[in-house]
C-alpha cells in the first residue's frame, strides 16, 4: 500500500517548510521515545537518528536553497 504524501511544484519555502515540519515530527517522535524509554541501547539509537534527521534536513534545506524558485517534489510511504 503506498500513501503519497507529497506531489506537485512547490516553491522553495514552501517545500522547506513542509520538509521541516515533517521532519519535526519524527524527531519529536524520538524524543518522546526517549523520555519514555530506560533502555540505554534504545536511546543511543533514536539519539543518533535525530542527529541523523537533522544532518539531511540541514543537507536537503542546502540544496532546496540551490535550486531554482520552483522544485518538483514527490514523497511516498510505502507499506509492505
Amino acid at each position: 500500500m503506498e500513501l503519497q504524501l507529497i506531489k506537485g511544484v512547490f516553491e522553495k519555502k514552501e517545500i522547506l517548510d513542509i520538509i521541516t515540519q515533517m521532519v519535526h515530527v519524527k524527531i519529536k517522535f524520538h524524543e518522546n521515545k526517549i523520555s519514555k524509554s530506560s533502555n540505554e541501547e534504545d536511546i543511543k539509537f533514536r539519539e543518533s537518528r535525530i542527529k541523523k534527521l537533522q544532518k539531511q534536513l540541514y543537507e536537503v534545506s542546502r540544496f532546496i536553497e540551490s535550486k531554482k524558485d520552483l522544485s518538483d517534489v514527490q514523497s511516498s510511504i510505502i507499506i509492505e
